[in-house]
């Protein structure tokens, strides 16, 4: 799974204290830190709408599902009624390996939102081999269905939730706040946890006073 950034607002804590600052005689004022963090520590929220991100994710039909849940971004993602999909992720790893886009964990009997890692090592192996035997018999049952005319968009219903796929989100910098401090908690699944902690990289490198402020 990875991200990747595809745009942000140019100097957009610049032009989000100069929009903060839309009252005042000397919006043009360059010291912008102060501002930005008493912003944020008042919690001022509006100004943080005023510039955008937008950001590449590649991950799972499962974890997509999870992203699209937070409506104050628009999305765009990959579509299997347009496309074949290629490889639903049995072809990436062999019955040796484990796949990199999940782990196996046991449920957590107290809490049914929460997984914690103690399957031993080999029962690991055993279950993952069957897991890519099933995937690639559910590969072979796609594409044998596409080679027979089968429309992509009835082909598809067999796919697995961890058939691949690719999303893009668009949305303002408060909109990245507010996901970023729900999806980084421990609570969130693993695998999305690791996708929000990649964008939390790209806010800290683009926007380091807004997210100095925010998470350090």
């Amino acid at each position: 799974m990875s991200v990747r950034l595809i745009w942000i607002t140019p100097d957009a804590e610049k032009l989000i204290a100069y929009c903060a600052r839309v009252s005042s005689s000397n919006q043009d004022n360059p010291n912008i830190k102060g501002l930005l963090k008493y912003c944020i520590r008042e919690g001022h929220w509006s100004i943080f709408e005023m510039c955008n991100i937008c950001i590449e994710i590649n991950t799972t039909r499962a974890i997509s599902a999870q992203i699209l849940r937070h409506r104050s971004f628009s999305f765009q993602e990959w579509s299997q009624r347009y496309a074949k999909v290629e490889d639903i992720n049995a072809k990436s790893w062999t019955s040796e390996d484990k796949p990199d886009y999940f782990d196996l964990r046991r449920q957590d009997l107290k809490n049914r939102q929460n997984s914690i890692d103690d399957i031993t090592e080999e029962t690991k192996k055993k279950l993952y081999n069957s897991i890519r035997m099933t995937l690639v018999d559910i590969d072979k049952c796609y594409n044998s269905l596409l080679n027979d005319g089968v429309a992509k968009e009835c082909a598809r219903m067999i796919l697995p939730m961890c058939s691949p796929t690719k999303m893009y989100i668009n949305g303002s910098i408060r909109s990245y706040i507010h996901y970023l401090k729900v999806r980084t908690d421990p609570s969130t699944q693993k695998e999305h946890r690791e996708i929000a902690l990649q964008i939390k990289e790209i806010l800290r490198k683009e926007l380091p006073i807004i997210h100095e402020a925010v998470f350090d």
